[in-house]
């Protein structure tokens, strides 16, 4: 939920009808105070799993944001830890929180990096790449491992259909791609483009052998099924 120090509606509004990375540039000083930043739960139930794969050496959190998966670097790296966003706005608090980090300021489709990072994270960002950006994002962080390296992010279960929660992604996906037909640039930010028989496909078509963990201090739902699974993706 949005808290007293979180953006108001006027701010979110402006947000919304800037470019993504503008965007974040306004919302970067309040990103934390919204429900948008990836939860200490999810990030320290990542951590758990993460710890029984490794161990790693050096590693990269890809569209860092404001800096929350560093932290799940820093426990699980023995290397040094680096995050990489092209917000200017969201890196300088990122920078508040983790001094201790390497942060490049740029594009996920263009890293600038060669094959230097046994472990590649990334949390909430997804949404922001259509199909083609994925196999792209994917092509890059690929190329940015070691040989043998690893690409792991959380990938929550669907919501049922029909549910609040489908609805809600329903409605939210149908309002940007009205807001994007009527008023440029687009802000690419969409819910149910990230499903895991494609993002499987994707990914293995950069190179990458694919494993489902499931994150069990989660929990399973009704049907027995994981709440949330770690994608595993190695380098092959």
């Amino acid at each position: 939920m949005f808290t007293p120090q979180g953006p108001g509606l006027r701010e979110l509004t402006a947000q919304a009808l800037s470019s993504v990375e503008h965007g974040y540039d306004l919302l970067a000083e309040k990103f934390d105070a919204t429900p948008f930043r990836t939860s200490d739960r999810l990030l320290g139930a990542v951590t758990r799993t993460l710890e029984d794969l490794g161990p790693f050496g050096p590693g990269l959190d890809v569209c860092c944001g404001t800096g929350a998966g560093l932290g799940v670097l820093r426990a699980v790296c023995a290397g040094r830890v680096t995050g990489v966003d092209f917000s200017a706005g969201m890196l300088a608090e990122a920078r508040r929180a983790h001094p201790d980090a390497d942060l490049v300021r740029a594009d996920a489709l263009a890293l600038p990096f060669g094959p230097v990072f046994d472990l590649a994270v990334s949390f909430g960002a997804f949404g922001h790449f259509l199909p083609d950006g994925q196999r792209t994002l994917f092509t890059q962080v690929h190329a940015s491992l070691r040989p043998g390296g690893t690409f792991a992010f959380p990938l929550p279960a669907p919501p049922r259909v029909g549910s609040r929660a489908y609805w809600t992604l329903w409605g939210f996906d149908a309002v940007m791609r009205v807001r994007n037909a009527l008023r440029r640039p687009p802000f690419v930010m969409y819910y149910r483009t990230f499903r895991l028989a494609d993002v499987r496909t994707r990914l293995e078509a950069a190179g990458f052998d694919v494993s489902l963990v499931p994150v069990e201090s989660l929990g399973r739902r009704e049907d027995g099924g994981p709440v949330c699974r770690l994608v595993v993706a190695r380098k092959a």
